[in-house]
C-alpha cells in the first residue's frame, strides 16, 4: 500500500538553519532516500516552498484567492514522501528513521492514499487489471 509521509515543522526555526546544518540534515535524509529508492519503495518526494510563497482558494457562497496558506498552526508543511509498504507498521518505521535523519523539532503523518490515477505508478506495483 502506499502511504504518504508529511512533513511538517516550523518554518522559522528550519530556516535559522546554518548552511553546514541543513546540508547534513540533506544528506541525513538524502541516505533513507537512497535506502528506500534500492528496495523500488519510493514514490514522489517534494520540499515545499514557504508558506510565503502560498496561495489559497477559499470555498464558500463566493470563491475567494487569498495569498498564503492562512493556517492557523505553528508548523507548517514542509514536503512529503510517498512510500510504498506493507502495512502502516512499515510506514512508522519509515518515518521513524526520517525523524532520526531530522533530528529536533516537528512531526510525520502518515497518512495511506487511495489511488485516484495509476498510470506513474511502476508495473509491478499496478493493480492486477
Amino acid at each position: 500500500m502506499l502511504y504518504a509521509i508529511l512533513c511538517y515543522n516550523s518554518e522559522d526555526a528550519v530556516g535559522s538553519w546554518s548552511k553546514e546544518y541543513h546540508d547534513q540534515t540533506m544528506a541525513r535524509l538524502l541516505t533513507v532516500h537512497d535506502k528506500l529508492a534500492k528496495q523500488g519503495r519510493i514514490g514522489p518526494v517534494a520540499r515545499l516552498l514557504p508558506t510565503t510563497a502560498a496561495t489559497t482558494l477559499r470555498k464558500g457562497r463566493e470563491e475567494m484567492v487569498i495569498d498564503g496558506p492562512f493556517a492557523e498552526t505553528k508548523e507548517q508543511l514542509l514536503g512529503f514522501y510517498i512510500v510504498d509498504c506493507e502495512s502502516l507498521d512499515g510506514a512508522i518505521d519509515v518515518a521513524r528513521d526520517l525523524a532520526k535523519a531530522n533530528p529536533g523539532t516537528g512531526s510525520y503523518e502518515i497518512r495511506p492514499v487511495a489511488q485516484i490515477h495509476e498510470s506513474h505508478l511502476p508495473a509491478e506495483k499496478k493493480p492486477a487489471a
